[in-house]
This record gives C-alpha cells, structure tokens and sequence, in this order.
C-alpha cells in the first residue's frame, strides 16, 4: 500500500500507544541523521501504524483521486449509483462485463503500490497526421529546441510527400574530420551528441527509458559459465520455492446414476413424432422480432409436419429417382441467421429425419470473414454440397455481377436450397420418415475453432444425443409444459442442447431471444422471463451483466418465477462476480439464490458438470480462493498471503448423472492430478462427442484418453474424453474450473490464463479508454519462450494521454497480480478486431494479423526489456595477453598465415609507353602527338545521344587553357590545391588535367544541389576549407549559385576563395608544362565522406597513380581498341580513377553515363551497353537497384526494344563495402532473359586508404561464395557452415586482387598476423596505396598507424602496411589462379567503424538490416545505429501510414529472434529519409544526427521498455 494513505491524522498519533509513538521518534531520528532510506523508513512506519489505521484509508489518496470517476461495481450497497452513470452514458456499453469487485480492489491495491516507484514511461511520438483517432494536442512540441535546417529530404517542406530518395548526398556529421584517433573521438562526441543540443526531446525521451531501464529486472540472471563458442540460451530454472503438489493421486468421480424411465423415447426423432402427433397445438418455440415482442409460435405439430415435409424434400425432390442428390449419412451445411431459430429448427429436424447429418455453421456475411476460411476447410473436409438456408437469409448472402452467390474464400462448391415451406413438397400419406433407436451413428456436427484457429468438427452420435439429453433433463429436472428462455446460440453448445433438444424431449416451450434484440434492449430476456413466468432462463455472464445496466428502465418485473438460471460461461473467471451482482439487484425483483446455476460446457464433452437448482433456505455452496501463483504452478493453494493476487472461483455443480470424471495432467501422457493439483477435466461418458470428423489422429489423443498412474500404467479401461477445460474437484465432489486448454499461456515454464489477465484489463478503469470492454490476450513465440501480448480496442474518444496512462497501468496491475511480464500491448480503433459470429472477439485471427503486420493499431507499448530474461549473459572480453601467448593466440602451429597477392607488377611486360612516361601529363600529350583524333571520351545526355567528346588533341589543348587561366587570373604557383566543382562530365576531366599541366594540385569536389543547398553546401564549404584551396574552378551556372542569396543562408559566401568560371577560355598555348621534380610529388587530392560521416581527404602521389592506371589495365585488358561504359559518380575512389584516369593512360574510349541521367530515362545504362556492344561496364549500387526496382517489370519492354546484353563480359560494381550478394542476384536473374551472364557481375573492393585493391577484371576464376556462421562472426570467428544453416551469412569475394597488390589479414588489438579462414583487419601493400591523409592537423601517429605500419611478428621482411579499417578473411581455394598456384579468395565482412558493440559481441548493421527488411512488405529501407547502449532500428515504411505501428512489434521480433538483441527504439519514417550517399552506402551516424536532434519528423517512434 503506498504510504501517503497511511498518514493518520494528528489526532490519531496522539491516541496510539506509548511504545508505538516512541518507536516512530525513533524511526524519524534515523531517518533525519540517514541511518535509514527513505524508503526504509516509510515501510518500517507504515508497518508501526498498519494495526492502527482504520480499513478505508487504505487506498492510496492520488489514487482514489485518479478512480474518481470510476463505476463502482454493482453490489448490494450501490444499487443506484452505476446505472445513474450508465444513464447519461450512450446506451447499451458493455466496458464492464467483467468487473468484479474483487479484482478492481486487487488491481488498485496493486497499481498504488507501483505508485511508489514512480513509473516514467517515455510517451511514443506520433506524428499528428498519422491518426485521426489522435486529438491534435497530443503531440509533444519540442522542449525549447531551435530546429537546424532539415538536411534530410530534398526539400525542406515536401518531405512527407516525396518518397523518391533524395539526391544522394554525401554529409559528413557536423565537423568530424579525418585526423583525430578513430577511437577517441568517438567517445568523446558520444557525449555531446555529436555536437547535437542535448536538450532536444528525443534525447530525453531516450534519457527517460534508460532511467526506466535501470529498474531492476525482476527475474535475476542466473550466474553460470558461458562456453564461448556456443551461446547458450539462458534456460529458466525452476523456482526451487515454487509449489509443488503433496496430495493423493486423485480417484475419478462418479455422477449420480442415471435414472431410468419407462416412457422416455428411443430415439429424440420419436420424441418430436410423439408430441407432434400427439399434443400439436403445444408451443414448442417462440422466435423474437427486433424490438423483442413474440412474433411466431412455432407449434409440436407443426414443426413435425415441416420437419417432415423437408425429409421428404431432400431424400426425393433434389435429384433424379435414380440418381438422388442426397443419401442418408451424407453431410449437409446448415446456414441460418441467429434471429431465425424457427427456421433453423425444422431444417434441424427435418436432416435428422431424412439421416443425413446437419452442420450448423454462421451465415458467412463476407468473402473474407473471420475464420471464414477455416470454416470453408471444415465443409470440405466433410464433404458437404448442399447448404439449406431461408430465403431472407439467400436474399442476404453476398452476390457476384450476375446475381450468383459468391464463392467464399476456401469453400467448396455449394448448392443452395431454400426451405421456406412453400418450397417443400408434401410427401404421400404412405411416406413415413425411418426412425430406428439411437445408436452409435453419427446424428450431428458442431463445429469447434482450436486455439489455432482452425475449425474442427466434433461429430455427435444419435446415441449421445440421446443420453446427453437424458442427462441434462435429469440433472435440471425438467418437466412437460415447462418454458425456457434461451439467450445462447441455438446452433451450438447449450444454447442447441437445451434449447433445440431438451425441450422436445420434455415438450417445453423455449423463447428464444437472438443476440441483435439484446443489442437494443438489454432487457429483453427478463422481460420474457416475466411475461411468460419461465422456469429456466440460458445466459451468459454478459447477459447478466447487460441486464444490470439496463433494469432502472423497468421496475416492475419479477423473476420469482425461476427455478434455474443456467450460466453457461460460470467456469469464467469474471463469472463469480457477474452472478453475484446480478443476484444483489434482483433478488429484490423475486430472483431466488438457489436458482443461480453455473455450469460448464465443451464441445467435446458436452456438458461437463452443472450445479442443480438447490432447495430453498439451504446454505450456498462455498467458493475458492485461489492462490495465483499457485494456480501459475498447477497447483491449488488456499489464498492467504497477498490478498490482491487472488483468483475467487465458484463451482459449476456436479458430475453429469451416469457420468464419470477425472483430472490430467494437461501435457504429456494423461496422467492422473494429485487432488492439490489442476489439470485438464476429462469426462467419460455416452453423452460425448465421438470424434473430430475426418481427423483419426487427433480423434485418438482426445475422445479416447486411457488415464494413467505416476508409474503410468493405465487406471481401468473405460476411454475418457477431454474437456479442454482446466480445473479440479473440490470437496464434496464440487467441480471447479479455473480456465481453459486454449486459454493457456505458458510463460518461462508458468501457466497464467488469458481470461484471468482480461479481467485484470478490464479492472484497471479501463471506461475511459476500451471500447466496450474488448480485450484480447493470446501468446506468441519470440525467442524460445512464450509472450503475451494484450490487445484491445480503444474508443473513438479516447485522449492519447489516457490511452497511453491506461496501458502503463494495466503493465503494472498484470506484473503485480500475476507475476509476469507483458510483451507487447496494442490499441486499436473500435471495431476493428475481427469478430466471431456473436459479436466476442476472434483470438487466432487477431493473433494471425498479429504476427502478419496487418493488425494497424493506433498505440502500441512493448516491453521487451522487462519480459525477455533469457538472453545469453553478455560476452567478457579476455584480459591482453602477453608477447609470448600473442604467437599462439593469433596462429595455430602449421597454420597457413592469412594472406594474399595479386600477379607481380614487375614481372608484366608492356610496350615502352610507361618506361617512357611516369607522368599522367606526359602521357595526355604524347597521346596528343601520336594519336591526336582517338576519341578518349564521350558523354551522352538521358536520351542516349553523345553531348561531348574529347579527342586526345582536344583534351590536351583545352588543358593548356584552362593552366594559363590559373596562372594568370589565379595567380597560382605549383602546389597549390585547387577545389574542380563540376557536374559529371568531360568538364571535369579538361579541369583535371589543366591543374596537372599548371603543377596545382586538383581536389575534385560534387557540385552543391540547387534545390538543397542546405543540406549539400556545407559539405562543400567544409573540402574547400580543410583542403585549403586558393581557388575553385567552376561552370557559370555553379558560380552564380555559390554567390546566390539562397547559399548566403547556408553558408559565408563572402569569404570564398577565387572562383574561375572555365565555360568561355581564351585561346591561349602555354609557354611550358610544368614537369613534377619527383614521381613522388601530390598528383591530386581525393575527398570522399565516409558511412560514419567522417570526411577525409587523401594524398596521391604521381607514382601511385601511375601504378594504380597500371593495374587496373592489367587486370582488365585495357587498350586503345576497347570501350567501357562508366555509370558511376566521378568524385572520389575508384570511381574518380575509372571516370578521369584510366582512359588518358591505356587509350581506351570511356562512354560516360551520369548516373542522376538514369532518374529521368532508367534504359540508358543498358541501352547504350546494347548499342556500343560493351564488353566492360562500371556501375555503382544505386545504379544497380535503380535498374533492378525501375525495371523489374519491364523485361518485356527491353525485348521489344532490341536490348540484349549478351555482348556484356563484365559488369563491376564499384564498392567499398561487403558485396550486396542478393542486390547482385536478382540484377542477374532479371536480365538473364536478355543475355546477360550470371557470371559477368562482380564487385570490386576500396578503402580510402587504398581506392582498388579488388576487381574482378577479364581473367582468373570466377568470384567464389562461402556461408559462414553469424554467431560466430559475432564472436570475430569465422566458422563456414552449408548452405540452409540456420543463421548462416552468404558471402561474397570483392573480385580478383589486383597486381602488385598484397594484403594480409590482421588481430587489430595485438597487430599480428592471424591464420586461413580467421577474421580480422584486411591490410594491404602496393604501390598505388594513398601517401597519407590530408588533413588540418597533420597527426603524426594517426598517418603511421593507418599508411606505415608493421606486424607485431612473423614477418621478417618488416613490410609497410596500410589499414584499411575492414575486418575480412582469407580463404585458400580449389581454384587456380593465374600464376598457376591455388587461389586465394579475400572475402569483405564489412567496416570496422561502422559495427556496434552489443552485449560484448561484435554486430554489423546490415546484418541486422537485412533481417529487419525482410519482415514486412511496406518496409522500404532500414538502417540501424546505437545511441547509449540502446539499439535504435529507423524502418522507412512505403505503404500507408496506418501499418506504421505494426512494424514495432515485428522489428522487435524479428531483431531479437535472429541476433539476440533487444531494440531500444522503433523509429518508422518516409521513404527517403534514410541519407545515401553517392555510393548507394547508408549514412547511419547523420542519421543518428538527425534523429536526435529531433529533425526526421518520424511518422511514429516506439521507446520498448
């Protein structure tokens, strides 16, 4: 209890005894001097003043406060005040079905005891246009926080609206550059938020749910050795204090005899033929209009004479004398709605007297109605052709075009027959019906929906049918003539068993009272009750309940003339409270105690046990109050300590009359329940079900149960069958049920039962918040274990505050009663669950939609963090190990060392051009000479025609001019950096070259986005600034933007260097080039932003790239007579070499294809590959996907165009990243129809210290795949599995290595080498490998670290190494290489910057990208990064707003079923606002950025708790 409700008054004080006062100024001095906490201090008083406090201040004031406005339950003393509330309510709202007042006292006992830790739950943000159900101000503005520009769509204003992915941009995050140590910065940012105000909200909303967090977790970790190469499952150990059970095995119990009449009827068809031949003119069934008035009388006589007109019908008139429709013992649909039981009833009949065997089944009011399917699987299973229906009913039933009844999703073809009697035909005087004695034959089927929501048909002989109503007319002691008033479904169970059997074997007169009139008038059924002074009414607890909301509208009636009201849900947990409310108000109307008759029912079992009506005065039986976590273990333990975890049962009577009754263990074999023990109730009787029609297997383990002993030898030999309901016999043979088979969650080795937890639900105030009291609660199987989730509808008027208020609540009232955790819990718009026939909701279709992402809540919480305790404990690292274990730590003696080597540079001979030349200047004019008019370049616009070539003379002398314009209007010296600002093009190369001729150094840089420069001026502001160049050349169009108003916002346009705009040269030669003194001189600048937002810049030498020209020549058999296709952006890496370089040195023609061309014509790549006839083509991953996604459905088209790759050798993604093996396979099986060759795609591999290492190039085997095992990677181990392994990886070889190059693998941390098949750093040495960084501050250690260093051992040569910052392997293969030896195959992991530390395991994030993309179709795009220690998942979601909120709990899922991982956040944006860059590569530390400076405007972001 929370202590503030313990305050006496100071009066009190005064009155308690000496000894107390004085303890409690003992207490307070401890406190004041801190001997004692807060909390120490408040439980010790409480405890003091707990024997002195009177009852009623029990309760917690703030929350008696917040129940205010709650209705009490109805009881004796309140008569008045819940109906005056439910007055002024609209009519007829059902939120408290179940309230008890047992469990709204528990559920606040328990809720003001969390009051004390107080539970901070971060609100999710919703963006406002997501629900309509949201009212406006419940989204949290930000807390004082000046938005910066949004750098995240291509327009500030549009965001939403755009889904096309912005043009790519390549942001660093706010002034990160390459120069300070990988490892330092990083921490130090992770405190500012790199350099992101931490006071925005998101951040404190993350702060929020760690502190929430912190909490304790209640379940603690088992503290045990983990064997590091598996991880184990931490396994739930049983509770060694949980209870077991110590009484006696149980005996089965015996029902009383079943007595034996001489007039009762052979069969129940010669009961209807007797009093229908006999007594015609008694009422037999009185059917309902909607307002509720009587609107026929369905007489003995008539019913027999229609039942019998039908018979004649179906056996004689449907087919052909010879070839009859129908023959006895075939199955027939019966479709009828429930406010048509008179129709029903002769169609009934009328099969049983025609023996063929009725399947009453739900008028299916759409194709795709709830559970429709399985209902079609059960007529088919059953072989059903005909379906008897009414006309109104056929009138209603959905229609095609032509007026034909629709096929129902998974029926089978029906005919339909109308059985309205105008139809039937008479049958002759001489006809009479068969009526043999009911034997073992099947009469009828009554279908059953399984906990997984298939149908099931539980098949009834005429036999059972029979004894069955033998039974129930002896146990409720009908008599002739008597009335019942039944408000159940007449089709199936008790509603059918009483009403449509019972009453013609007794020749009663049912009312029935159809669900639709309850609807309107809640009263209607007492109402009946007292207009016709029935004798027994069939209810369920709602009607109960309903007729208690209503009663104020009628004073005047009496119930006195009941002497049984039968409720068929008593087995209920809310039913206890229902009857006894209901008795409290009418007991003053003549409702009797004894007259309250709970029983309990199954389709299998039929009736199970029923309390008989008792006799006047006689005590009430006692009820049972459970302990819950007792009944958890499966075990029965009087309630005594903690009176909130309590679960009050009433019985349902006794065993049925000439039945027998036993308890089993609900799971394995059927072994007989201790009597302290709860398992399932098995029955053994003739009045059962036989079997589940057409399903034997099943049929075995359920209607054919041999109960067996501990030692499990079985107990007799009479078959028992089961129930599905769980419960035990208490004293004097009392049956108790305490819930059911398919309500059975099983949690970490636990039973709770999902209706127990609705009832907590609906206890927790849930008025203002559920629609109607609807409440799922079911279980789904994440992470070996079960979990619940908890849904519910929210009413239309529902504030997000409450709804959100609600939930936190109903966490801690389930966690606090039940001990366990919630999984998931979702609202969702009223009626939206998918419903069952009578309005309930329909549990495995809910479910199913569920897991399926299609159930569109409005509000979700997960609870992952609380609920999942057995996660793998966190890997340890081992402590450094010393020099001498380094050599056996890395390497296992006889182990080859990982390495591997291109062809030798040296060895190649060529013609004397490169002996010649080491210059790329020297080059372009001796070209200039000798082959003036070879056109080295052509440029071609999005319709495929060439808008520019270069010849070797025209690129030499537009170079010449554009250096004497350096020198004269730049006044620049050799060495100077020089910013190259041009869109893709021969522009760009002519620049490049003139910088050469000039001596400057060249830094080419992408153009800013006219339409965003905020977002993309400032990267360039920043290589201008780092790069320190005295000039920038530029196009007109590009000049004007860099000075325009709208760049004067984004960045200081006043302090640009010289900008020279090369659009109208004078024509001027040269004196001289300038000539480099040494290969060893700068050639050019590369800048390039990485995925981690690092900007870094990198010096190449004139010798490297020589030799980098060199290499790739080799490698792809480059010459003058060769065309390449290049689609690919020209600013950096490879991309920038292939693009300027690489033509001017081996004389090839390149045709240049800008890669933003393919936006506006997606054929152009291919087509002009198809039109050259392309042997070699480079493209990057964006252009790839472009391709594959814009003309996945157009093959076709391409055909008809004539494109046809077949002339296609290869096609190289230029990467610098693990190779995207499924992008790469689905581009090859979508263009294989048009030639291209599976194996023509590869991938090549760069770094920014080293652009090309990899590329597949024209020779040596074809790339080569391996799977490797993802825990294990994890672990850094590689352990390659086959292929199908679960949680096994498909990796790929980045390409060939190229000549001269070398690298070797590397243990980061101790800088040794490691062995074949081993992760680690790749490293690399070659002669084009970059000089160093370039970089403001020109760090010394950090240029060693990464371009200069050496192994720790084993490598006497001491070579120089450069880090490439990848973890990767080397794998020896079958294949043989060129050089004649076995090959080596370097296979990309991924980056080392970019994997997240979780849980002391190493994780790459498109690993769990991957994974999150394949959930859900609407999800787009996926990224992930970590903030803290919480793992934040960002799904762009392409389909409609409303699936946002599925996608939390599946992203949550799925993340932790694959990688054992909890996600913090779910953040669910639009398409395009993951940031890409120009390599198509994800820039997860700017989303980062965003997300936290609050700048993604997300459609909603989930916190799990």
């Amino acid at each position: 209890m929370a202590e503030r409700g313990l305050e006496p008054a100071p009066a009190a004080v005064a009155a308690l005894p000496p000894e107390v006062r004085a303890q409690l100024a003992e207490l307070e001095l401890e406190l004041s001097e801190g001997d004692i906490t807060q909390k120490g201090y408040e439980k010790k008083r409480s405890k003091l003043l707990s024997p002195y406090i009177p009852q009623t201040q029990e309760a917690d004031p703030a929350v008696q406060k917040e129940h205010r406005n709650q209705t009490p339950a109805p009881s004796a003393a309140q008569t008045s005040a819940p109906s005056k509330y439910h007055r002024t309510r609209s009519g007829g709202a059902r939120d408290e079905r179940y309230r008890s007042d047992i469990h709204t006292e528990a559920v606040q006992a328990a809720l003001a005891k969390h009051k004390e830790q107080k539970m901070a739950l971060p609100m999710p943000t919703k963006r406002r246009s997501t629900f309509v159900q949201s009212p406006a101000d419940a989204c949290t503005p930000p807390e004082n926080f000046s938005a910066p520009p949004d750098v995240t769509t291509t327009t500030s204003s549009s965001s939403s609206s755009s889904s096309i992915r912005p043009a790519n941009i390549d942001l660093p995050a706010s002034g990160i550059v390459k120069g300070m140590h990988k490892g330092s910065n990083r921490s130090s940012l992770m405190d500012t938020a790199d350099g992101v105000p931490v006071n925005s909200r998101v951040s404190t909303k993350i702060q929020q749910l760690l502190n929430t967090l912190k909490r304790p977790k209640r379940p603690p970790l088992k503290e045990f050795f983990v064997d590091d190469s598996e991880e184990i499952v931490e396994v739930p150990q049983p509770d060694p204090n949980q209870p077991k059970p110590e009484g006696r095995q149980m005996t089965p119990v015996k029902g009383e005899p079943l007595g034996v009449i001489c007039n009762w009827p052979p069969a129940l068809e010669s009961a209807l033929q007797r009093w229908g031949t006999t007594q015609a003119k008694c009422p037999c069934l009185t059917a309902l209009d909607v307002t509720g008035k009587p609107v026929y009388t369905l007489t003995y006589g008539k019913l027999w004479s229609r039942s019998l007109k039908l018979a004649y019908t179906l056996l004689n008139k449907l087919g052909t004398k010879n070839e009859p429709v129908l023959k006895s013992g075939d199955r027939v649909a019966l479709v009828y709605p429930n406010n048509d039981p008179v129709m029903f009833m002769v169609a009934f009949y009328g099969c049983l007297l025609a023996e063929v065997i009725p399947v009453p089944i739900e008028v299916p009011l759409t194709r795709k109605d709830a559970g429709g399917q399985q209902i079609g699987f059960l007529l088919g299973s059953c072989g059903v052709a005909l379906a008897l229906t009414s006309e109104v009913c056929l009138k209603g039933l959905p229609k095609t075009q032509n007026g034909e009844i629709v096929q129902f999703k998974g029926w089978p073809r029906l005919k339909w027959v109308v059985t309205d009697s105008k139809y039937l035909s008479k049958p002759p005087k001489d006809w009479q019906p068969h009526i043999s004695p009911a034997g073992t034959e099947p009469a009828y089927i009554e279908y059953k929906t399984s906990k997984e929501g298939s149908v099931m048909g539980v098949t009834v002989s005429r036999l059972a049918m029979l004894s069955h109503c033998q039974a129930l007319s002896q146990a409720c002691n009908y008599s002739e003539g008597e009335t019942v008033v039944n408000v159940l479904d007449f089709k199936k169970d008790a509603g059918l068993w009483h009403g449509m059997f019972a009453n013609v074997m007794n020749k009663m007169h049912t009312i029935s009272v159809p669900y639709s009139v309850m609807k309107t008038c809640p009263l209607s059924w007492v109402q009946r009750v007292h207009a016709h002074k029935a004798k027994v009414a069939l209810v369920k607890c709602r009607d109960l309940h309903w007729a208690m909301m209503a009663h104020r509208d009628q004073r005047d009636v009496s119930l006195s003339s009941l002497r049984m009201l039968i409720v068929t849900d008593g087995a209920n947990p809310w039913s206890v409270s229902s009857c006894d409310a209901f008795l409290s108000l009418f007991q003053s109307h003549g409702l009797k105690p004894e007259a309250i008759c709970p029983c309990a029912t199954s389709a299998e079992a039929m009736t199970v046990a029923i309390r008989r009506p008792g006799v006047p005065g006689a005590p009430l039986p006692g009820r049972a109050i459970l302990s819950m976590n007792g009944l958890s273990y499966g075990v029965i333990r009087v309630n005594t300590e903690d009176k909130n975890s309590a679960l009050t049962v009433q019985d349902v009577g006794h065993v049925m009359p000439g039945g027998m009754m036993c308890i089993v263990r609900p799971d394995g074999p059927p072994q007989l329940c201790k009597t302290d023990e709860i398992g399932e109730i098995c029955v053994s009787s003739r009045t059962g079900g036989m079997m589940y029609f057409g399903l034997a297997g099943v049929t075995k383990s359920t209607f054919e149960v041999i109960p067996v002993n501990s030692t499990g030898s079985p107990v007799g030999d009479v078959p028992f069958i089961r129930s599905g309901l769980l419960g035990f016999v208490g004293p004097g043979s009392l049956v108790f049920v305490v819930g059911k088979m398919d309500g059975l969650l099983m949690v970490s080795g636990r039973r709770h039962n999902a209706d127990d937890i609705v009832a907590t639900g609906l206890a927790v105030e849930s008025i203002k918040t559920v629609y109607r009291g609807r409440i799922a609660v079911f279980s789904v199987s994440v992470f070996y274990d079960e979990r619940i989730v908890v849904v519910a509808e929210q009413r239309p008027d529902a504030s997000e505050e409450d709804s959100f208020q609600w939930m936190s609540r109903v966490l801690q009232a389930i966690d606090s009663i039940h001990q366990v955790g919630v999984y998931c819990l979702a609202l969702v718009p009223a009626n939206t669950l998918p419903k069952t026939p009578l309005g309930g909701i329909h549990i495995s279709q809910t479910k199913q939609l569920f897991l399926e992402g299609s159930l569109h809540p409005c509000n979700i919480l997960m609870c992952p963090h609380t609920c999942v305790t057995n996660l793998p404990k966190p890997r340890q690292k081992q402590p450094g190990v010393g020099p001498a274990s380094v050599m056996v730590g890395n390497l296992v003696a006889g182990k080859r060392i990982a390495q591997a080597a291109g062809r030798d540079l040296g060895q190649i001979e060529e013609n004397d051009l490169v002996r010649k030349h080491q210059f790329l200047a020297e080059i372009l004019q001796w070209r200039a000479q000798a082959t003036p008019d070879h056109v080295l370049f052509m440029l071609l616009n999005a319709k495929g025609t060439t808008v520019c070539t270069a010849s070797c003379l025209q690129l030499h002398k537009r170079a010449e001019r554009i250096a004497s314009v350096l020198g004269d209007k730049g006044h620049l010296n050799a060495g100077d950096n020089v910013v190259l600002l041009y869109p893709p093009g021969i522009e760009l190369i002519n620049a490049f070259y003139g910088c050469l001729y000039a001596g400057c150094i060249p830094v080419t840089v992408r153009p800013p986005h006219a339409q965003n420069l905020t977002a993309t001026l400032p990267t360039v502001r920043m290589i201008v600034d780092v790069s320190k160049a005295v000039c920038i050349l530029t196009t007109q169009t590009l000049m004007r933007l860099l000075r325009s108003r709208e760049a004067a916002a984004a960045v200081d346009v006043k302090t640009w260097p010289t900008i020279i705009d090369t659009d109208d040269l004078p024509r001027k030669r040269l004196p001289q080039l300038y000539k480099p003194p040494t290969p060893e001189m700068l050639a050019y600048l590369d800048f390039s932003v990485s995925t981690t937002g690092m900007l870094t810049g990198v010096k190449m030498s004139h010798s490297a790239v020589n030799a980098l020209c060199r290499a790739i020549k080799l490698q792809c058999e480059l010459y003058s007579s060769r065309q390449i296709a290049i689609c690919l952006d020209p600013y950096c890496g490879l991309g920038f070499a292939l693009w300027c370089l690489c033509s001017v040195y081996s004389g090839h023609q390149s045709i240049l294809i800008p890669p933003m061309e393919l936006e506006n014509n997606l054929f152009l790549w291919l087509s002009t590959v198809n039109q050259y006839k392309i042997r070699d083509t480079f493209c990057s991953y964006s252009v790839m996907e472009l391709c594959t996604k814009g003309l996945g459905n157009q093959v076709e088209v391409l055909k008809t165009r004539g494109i046809n790759l077949s002339c296609i050798r290869t096609c190289v993604v230029v990467a610098e990243e693990r190779p995207r093996i499924a992008l790469q396979l689905s581009f090859s099986k979508l263009f294989k129809d048009i030639g291209l060759s599976p194996r023509a795609v590869s991938t090549t591999f760069g770094s920014r210290v080293n652009v090309a290492i990899c590329l597949q190039g024209t020779s040596g085997p074809d790339p080569t795949t391996v799977y490797v095992d993802l825990k294990s990677l994890r672990h850094d181990r590689v352990r390659l599995v086959e292929r199908g392994a679960p949680q096994s990886l498909l990796l790929s070889e980045s390409g060939k290595i190229l000549p001269g190059v070398k690298v070797v693998i590397v243990n980061p941390e101790t800088k040794g080498p490691v062995g074949d098949s081993h992760l680690g750093e790749i490293w690399v040495n070659s002669p084009h490998t970059a000089s160093g960084y370039y970089t403001i501050y020109d760090s010394e250690t950090l240029q060693a670290d990464h371009f200069n260093t050496r192994l720790s051992f084993g490598d006497a040569a001491q070579t120089l190494w450069a880090r490439t910052g990848y973890l990767g392997f080397v794998r020896r293969t079958e294949l043989t290489a060129a050089t004649g030896e076995r090959h080596d195959a370097l296979y990309v992991v991924g980056a080392l910057d970019e994997t997240l530390e979780l849980r002391g395991l190493r994780y790459h994030p498109i690993d769990i990208e991957t994974s999150v993309s394949r959930i859900h179709r609407s999800i787009a795009e996926c990224a992930v990064f970590t903030w803290t220690n919480l793992l934040v998942v960002v799904v762009e979601l392409c389909g409609s707003e409303q699936e946002a909120l599925d996608l939390v709990p599946l992203v949550t899922n799925v993340v932790l079923e694959e990688h054992y991982l909890i996600v913090g956040v779910v953040v669910v944006v639009d398409p395009g606002v993951i940031p890409i860059n120009s390599r198509g590569e994800k820039q997860r530390m700017h989303l980062r950025d965003s997300f936290l400076a609050d700048q993604l405007d997300p459609i909603y972001v989930a916190y799990n708790m």
